[in-house]
């Protein structure tokens, strides 16, 4: 069962949160402080914006942390406005228990730059109610995460 909007509000951490973010079914997730574009950090707090070039992947950071109970989970997709203009997401399922903010990439596939600026409404999440809570919530690597976070797959440090 999905969350309707009183629900997710009243039982699902977002900070900060934001009325205007708020939907009947799902919240949407803002440009968050940082992204990683071509191989380089952008803060887009100080920039108060970013450009995706055409043809190229890149990782940006959400301005809200969520936190999930034991017995949610979350589904993301890309606002459709974006997808319009060109961008795609690749987005992982957010587990029951997880905390933190998300590393969410997109690929701008179009033949023109996209923009966007800090605290942009680019992608919904809808919460799933489990049957029951999860026997074994997340915990994993990624918990807690408040930056930009690459892959864990390699030992490669980036920063």
């Amino acid at each position: 069962m999905m969350l309707p909007d009183w629900k997710i509000q009243k039982e699902i951490l977002i900070e900060p949160f934001s009325e205007k973010s708020l939907q009947p079914a799902g919240y949407d997730l803002r440009v968050g402080d940082e992204a990683y574009i071509t191989g380089e950090f952008i803060n887009v707090k100080e920039l108060g914006e970013i450009t995706i070039p055409p043809k190229t992947y890149a990782l940006i950071l959400t301005l809200e942390r969520i936190k999930l109970p034991d017995d949610v989970m979350g589904d993301m997709k890309l606002r459709s406005s974006l997808a319009r203009e060109g961008l795609i997401g690749s987005f992982a399922w957010v587990d029951p228990g997880w905390d933190g903010k998300l590393t969410l990439g997109v690929y701008n596939a179009s033949d023109g730059p996209v923009e966007l600026t800090y605290g942009e409404r680019f992608v919904q999440i809808a919460f799933i109610r489990l049957e029951g809570p999860a026997k074994n919530p997340y915990r994993g690597s990624y918990q807690g995460s408040a930056r930009i976070a690459f892959s864990k797959r390699r030992a490669k440090e980036i920063r």
